[in-house]
């Protein structure tokens, strides 16, 4: 980590800081409220400044960060305060960039596993899906109980009453069980796709 003046500053949100580490040539800050997950974060991560700061309410001066970074974490933040926050913090022509992965819905098996639902990130308008990367897809293998464990973590299933999300359990693990990958092994091979969108401040 540099502090040079030509060293670049980049801002990050979720699990893309090591990414992040490994291609900038200059000083990572990750935003992380959970203490919990910030310590997690710290020892995975040497060299990186973890702070404990909302997307909403950056402890940062202006025109202070060439990049901001927010991977799969979106949905969690109110955006009304979250954009101006990132362009405040973005030098000009600073990028925001937003990413997602997870399990390719449109697959049949994956939408009846994980319980179809809108993507929770759509671009504005036409002019925006100019700035939209789908990568290709690929897989993960996963066993039942990785699958059970994947489906727990996504907020859709993190902020329903706890017999809903029960309910939503043993509904992956019903069909986990009647998939025709696992007849012959213990792991079957779950789709992926990433979806990312940038903005340029002006």
């Amino acid at each position: 980590m540099t502090d040079s003046p030509d060293a670049g500053r980049a801002l990050s949100f979720g699990a893309v800081t090591h990414l992040i580490r490994e291609r900038v040539p200059g000083k990572v800050v990750a935003a992380e409220l959970d203490a919990r997950m910030r310590a997690v974060l710290v020892r995975r991560n040497p060299g990186v400044l973890a702070v404990g700061a909302r997307a909403e309410a950056l402890p940062f001066v202006d025109d202070s960060f060439d990049a901001v970074a927010v991977s799969s974490a979106w949905h969690w933040m109110d955006l009304a305060l979250t954009v101006p926050e990132a362009a405040r913090v973005l030098r000009p022509g600073g990028r925001l960039g937003v990413l997602w992965d997870g399990p390719a819905r449109d697959v049949e098996w994956v939408a009846e596993l994980l319980d179809p639902r809108r993507d929770q990130i759509r671009p504005a308008s036409d002019h925006a899906d100019r700035h939209r990367l789908e990568l290709p897809t690929w897989s993960m293998p996963m066993t039942r109980d990785e699958l059970a464990g994947l489906a727990s973590t996504y907020s859709a299933v993190i902020t329903r009453a706890a017999e809903e999300q029960a309910e939503t359990l043993r509904r992956v693990e019903r069909v986990a069980t009647d998939h025709a990958g696992f007849g012959s092994g213990t792991t079957v091979q779950l789709p992926m796709r990433c979806r990312c969108w940038r903005a340029t401040r002006g």
